[in-house]
């Protein structure tokens, strides 16, 4: 028998890819790329995230902290517009403590500084609530009785007890009043 040759029975087979060779581009190749990109993605998300956590917070404490300046220091215009009113209270009593303190003047010199207390307070919004004469409001003013009168219709304030006071349009203390009944109705006569 002869020998036969295999090598010339079958055709040369291509040669092999060289090891260091990159793999051709293909669907794990364009994975890969996809998950690196997400993954960036991700950590560049995550890195906003953080920041805008720590913003939040930041805001949070410095809006905290403003709160409480604000608590702490908010009636300080109020007070310095009511030092003055002090003074002159201080000045009022001095004189009232002189051996010729003259009644009348005292009487003008307080009445003068309620005035300046009414306006200081009134130039911060506080509002007088003095109903006589009006109809009463149960949003406005608190009846403490009801009393005939003859000059005074029904249901209108005929006595004002103490005065109220709103606080820009926001009821502070209602005005305690005494509120009318109109006139006193004559004894009708019962025929039996």
């Amino acid at each position: 028998m002869k020998p036969t040759d295999e090598s010339a029975a079958t055709p040369n087979p291509e040669p092999a890819a060289p090891a260091s060779a990159a793999p051709e581009p293909g669907p794990s190749a364009d994975l890969a790329a996809q998950l690196a990109a997400a993954k960036k993605e991700a950590a560049d998300n995550y890195d906003r995230f953080m920041r805008t956590a720590a913003d939040l917070e930041n805001l949070r404490k410095r809006t905290l902290r403003e709160k409480e300046e604000l608590r702490l220091f908010s009636a300080s215009r109020v007070l310095e517009d009511l030092l003055p009113v002090m003074d002159n209270l201080a000045l009022g009593l001095t004189a009232a403590k002189q051996s010729n303190a003259d009644l009348k003047t005292l009487t003008g010199g307080v009445d003068m500084v309620l005035t300046q207390f009414k306006s200081a307070l009134g130039n911060h919004g506080l509002k007088e609530i003095h109903p006589a004469g009006q109809p009463f409001d149960p949003h406005q003013h608190e009846a403490l009785s009801h009393a005939p009168s003859p000059e005074v219709k029904a249901e209108h304030v005929l006595t004002v007890i103490r005065t109220g006071y709103s606080l820009n349009g926001r009821l502070l203390r209602p005005a305690s009043v005494i509120v009318s009944s109109g006139p006193i109705a004559a004894a009708k006569e019962t025929v039996i």
